[in-house]
């Protein structure tokens, strides 16, 4: 089969998936319906519509029922999360921070909102995530350990933590690259912004780390409209979390007290009445994106990225592997023009000149993947 007869089956594969003969179909579409109606209206009549409200804290429990984490706290998105994250575990100003290059930029962004610096490390193909052995030759060869801290030889600077994404929803192998960080005595905070409803060996993604950060975005498995999540088992860092997500205001009737410079970050309650409705439809969700990876598993003559090894993944979002950057490019225009919307892969964080000049390993694994991966729609269905 060419590849225009293999891209053309496939555009008629998803019109038939989502029962849409013509018009445009979202690369990845919230699904509301009268539940989430129903919420948002109870929230409004109750006049609770701020940070304040009883959905902010049965969000927050849905959350911890689902994950499996002692501790959830609700914020407003899934970028001040991960700055959140990284305020509680102690990341300070000059310090640096391993990621991936291969995420989206709101992850370098949180640690540059610290006056810290990201240090870039290579990805693995399998899983698009942060790879363990070029996090350990990195720390190997760059690094020593001073006073209980890892510091970069060449810049004496402290490497306080380590961030690697769960990119697309495909966890990446967080169990070695948690016992890495352990070694040379750096925080491990995880992007699990996808990857709602992913599981690493039958541990939901989030919970390796000291914290782990999802996103509710309008294009994510479930929405708030904006919105993001900490969870974490460490009652102190999820306590501090919260503190600082509301002002660090002292608890008092009346008074106004506030012990340390803070920030106001606390989901609205009209969001979480969002959540929980979502939340209620999360298994489901999860059942029709699991199949609808696999019917995309079986489109001939295409190669559709599956599941790593010891995974569960949610599917996010459906990822095409083209054979070089000329054809990747050829499918995005023949399925845009198509009114089908696929997009590639960020557009890689080394490769951007605000981040060029930072800290980077060998990025070959990066840049292939960068060249070639295409997202498809993903979306669940749904009948309004």
């Amino acid at each position: 089969m060419s590849n225009q007869q293999a891209w053309l089956s496939m555009m008629a594969f998803i019109r038939q998936h989502y029962q849409q003969a013509e018009g445009l179909i979202p690369l990845h579409a919230p699904c509301f319906d009268e539940a989430e109606k129903r919420l948002v209206v109870d929230c409004i009549d109750s006049t609770f519509v701020s940070s304040v409200g009883q959905y902010v804290t049965e969000f927050e429990q849905q959350i911890t029922d689902f994950t499996g984490a002692k501790h959830a706290v609700a914020v407003v998105n899934g970028t001040m999360g991960l700055h959140l994250a990284l305020k509680v575990i102690g990341l300070q100003a000059n310090d640096l921070v391993i990621t991936q290059s291969l995420t989206f930029v709101a992850t370098p962004n949180a640690i540059k909102m610290h006056q810290a610096d990201p240090v870039f490390v290579d990805v693995e193909r399998e899983t698009l995530g942060l790879c363990p052995e070029s996090l350990n030759h990195f720390l190997t060869e760059q690094t020593i350990q001073q006073n209980g801290e890892c510091v970069h030889r060449q810049t004496d600077r402290v490497i306080r933590a380590c961030v690697p994404m769960h990119t697309l929803g495909f966890p990446a192998r967080i169990d070695a690259i948690l016992e890495i960080c352990n070694r040379h005595n750096i925080a491990l905070v995880e992007d699990a912004a996808e990857s709602l409803g992913s599981f690493y060996q039958g541990q939901h993604t989030g919970r390796f780390g000291q914290v782990g950060v999802f996103s509710f975005n309008g294009n994510k498995v479930i929405t708030t409209g904006g919105g993001g999540m900490l969870i974490t088992n460490n009652a102190e860092l999820a306590r501090h979390a919260k503190h600082l997500s509301t002002t660090a205001k002292v608890p008092h009737a009346w008074l106004f007290e506030h012990d340390e410079p803070a920030y106001n970050l606390r989901m609205p309650n009209i969001n979480a009445a969002l959540g929980v409705a979502q939340m209620q439809k999360l298994p489901a969700f999860l059942t029709e994106k699991r199949a609808l990876a696999q019917a995309y598993q079986q489109q001939s003559g295409l190669v559709v990225l599956n599941e790593p090894t010891n995974t569960q993944s949610n599917y996010w979002l459906n990822a095409l592997l083209c054979e070089s950057e000329a054809e990747r490019n050829a499918f995005l225009e023949f399925s845009n023009r198509q009114h089908i919307q696929t997009r590639p892969l960020w557009t890689p964080m080394h490769q951007l000149a605000i981040y060029v000049d930072c800290l980077r390993t060998d990025m070959t694994n990066t840049d292939w993947l960068a060249a070639r991966v295409v997202n498809v729609p993903s979306g669940v269905r749904c009948d309004g």
